[in-house]
């Protein structure tokens, strides 16, 4: 029905009735009050047996479906009373984490989980149990703009760049670098094993009612979730806890020898000499020089993108080149190049993880890395390529070579995965693909100011091998109870301590989104949005209000009232 130009939709439940409204000329707000609804739709509510309920609830929904051109997520929280083996420390059962299934997330959406502790394996969502697994995993973030590479960083530009142009091969190998953005045990192997999920592909589609009447429910057995090893880890970092021996007492400086200089200096200084000589012997006298260059004259500060950007000669021996292509939806670039990505991902399984030949397969493939809970987004102050998951291809002489998946979220670049080709493992591809990256969200800041951090998954102090991740500096790790960014100096002595710290430093300060109405948490119950205080009363004795409250706990306020929790 019509009323004022506004479409009506009534939904019924066991004692109330939702009104559901689509305003077109009359504009809804967050305060509603009955003295404000005009006379003739006052009259219609008549129908309605609980009004408190239509004022408390409706603009949740309403604003839910209004907001985002009727993007929103559906998920489905499996908690987290198991363990499961540990990638870090290999416990066999010491690593436990809550997991949810998504079948379909807003960015918007993923982003407020990330900054709450949350992070993707697929469309498999989890959330480590930090006070209880065995290695805690703390959310890092590189403040990407104010990024300066280091002299490891530098060496390994250096490095790619002398590749590049010359073919020149480093003169020894260094060992594989550590791989994990998202850890091959760090989520439960199967997730959902043995339940029935009976909104597997729901499909998004135009919402003519407030009521997602139209969701598509396939019912149809989840397959296991195996959320695979990681991503981007660079060079090895060697355990700090090494014997140093302490030097015999010597008799001093000698102060008839001249003061010792860097060798760097001396070949500047050879090098100015010897030019000097030319111009002297081609023509004219000339004044030879022999004052020492000044650190200030050689050492000018090159940024990360002088280093990317360097100009190779038009000799050079090989060529590289960097891809973006959009992995869902699956862009065409992306399905032409989904076999030899494939095979790129084969091989670095079998030969870095040590994987038998049948377990990388292909379907495992797109589950792990290609499958994606986050739709493609776009927004006017957003960056042009739009929001959602990407691969960024690194081709080599018209090869891939090695392939970062990322995600494009309203805030950050957040590092899913990497893997390459084990014939190039000497490139240190981890870090040169992790300082790639960080360019790239330097670049998108420029077109979206807000866009300005780099998320490289989980920071675990507790794993030597993966400390490396805070040498990307500034960065910060998000305290694991109040959900507030604290700067790494702040948080790396908490740590040396205990493995789980409280890293906000302020006592009395909680989490600004901890959960206060639970009620007020949506849920998709047969194909009908609801409020849970609604669905609760329709469900009398389901016995669900404690893990509904724990799952609307882990995700806060905020998000459990824009996220649909599937009830079957």
């Amino acid at each position: 029905m019509s009323i004022l130009g506004t479409e009506l939709y009534f939904v019924t439940q066991p004692n109330v009735f939702i009104l559901i409204a689509w305003a077109v000329k009359w504009e809804w707000t967050a305060d509603w009050n009955a003295a404000e609804v005009p006379p003739l739709l006052r009259k219609c509510m008549t129908l309605v047996h609980d009004t408190t309920q239509v004022f408390t609830y409706l603009p949740s929904v309403v604003g839910l479906i209004m907001a985002g051109n009727n993007s929103y997520t559906i998920v489905e929280y499996f908690g987290g009373d198991d363990g499961y083996r540990c990638g870090y420390c290999k416990n066999e059962k010491g690593n436990f984490s809550h997991g949810m299934w998504s079948h379909t997330m807003t960015v918007q959406d993923y982003q407020d989980l990330i900054d709450r502790g949350w992070r993707r394996s697929g469309k498999y969502v989890y959330k480590p149990i930090m006070n209880k697994t065995c290695c805690p995993q703390y959310t890092i973030r590189c403040h990407a703009v104010k990024f300066q590479p280091s002299k490891s960083h530098k060496k390994i530009l250096k490095k790619v760049n002398k590749f590049i142009s010359n073919g020149v091969l480093p003169k020894e190998r260094e060992p594989e670098e550590p791989m994990d953005s998202v850890c091959e045990a760090a989520v439960p192997r199967e997730p959902i094993k043995g339940m029935e999920c009976a909104v597997t592909d729901i499909q998004k589609e135009e919402v003519e009612s407030l009521v997602l009447t139209n969701v598509e429910q396939n019912k149809a057995e989840a397959k296991s979730r195996e959320p695979e090893p990681p991503r981007k880890e660079p060079a090895i970092v060697t355990d700090s806890r090494t014997t140093v021996t302490a030097p015999k007492p010597g008799v001093g400086i000698d102060s008839n020898r001249p003061p010792c200089r860097k060798a760097k200096d001396l070949r500047k200084e050879r090098r100015h000499q010897k030019e000097q000589m030319k111009k002297s012997s081609v023509g004219g006298s000339s004044t030879l020089t022999t004052k020492p260059t000044t650190p200030s004259q050689t050492n000018t500060t090159k940024t990360l993108e002088d280093f990317l950007t360097e100009t190779c000669p038009d000799s050079s021996s090989h060529c590289l080149e960097v891809r973006l292509v959009r992995a869902n939806p699956p862009c065409p670039q992306f399905k032409a190049s989904f076999d030899a990505s494939y095979q790129v991902y084969k091989l670095y399984q079998m030969a870095i993880h040590k994987d038998p030949p049948d377990k990388p397969s292909e379907s495992q493939f797109r589950r792990f890395l290609c499958d994606s809970p986050l739709e493609a987004e776009y927004s006017v102050d957003g960056p042009e390529m739009g929001y959602g998951s990407f691969h960024q291809q690194y081709w080599l002489d018209g090869q891939i070579v090695a392939v970062g998946v990322i995600d494009i979220l309203p805030t950050c670049v957040s590092s899913v995965y990497l893997y390459y080709h084990p014939d190039f493992a000497f490139l240190s591809l981890g870090s040169y693909s992790a300082l790639r990256e960080i360019a790239f969200t330097r670049q998108l800041q420029k077109q979206s100011p807000k866009l300005s951090h780099y998320y490289l998954g989980f920071y675990i102090h507790s794993c030597p091998k993966m400390r490396y991740k805070g040498q990307y500096r500034p960065s910060d790790l998000l305290c694991p109870e109040t959900f507030v960014w604290v700067t790494i100096e702040q948080c790396l002595p908490l740590l040396e301590n205990s493995r789980y710290a409280r890293f906000n430093p302020n006592c009395d300060e909680g989490d600004a989104r901890v959960l206060k109405d639970v009620g007020r948490a949506l849920v998709l119950h047969r194909r009908t949005v609801m409020p849970y205080t609604v669905y609760s009363r329709k469900q009398k004795g389901s016995g669900d209000e404690t893990e509904v409250k724990e799952y609307a706990s882990l995700v806060g306020q905020n998000c459990a009232e824009r996220i649909l929790l599937y009830r079957a």
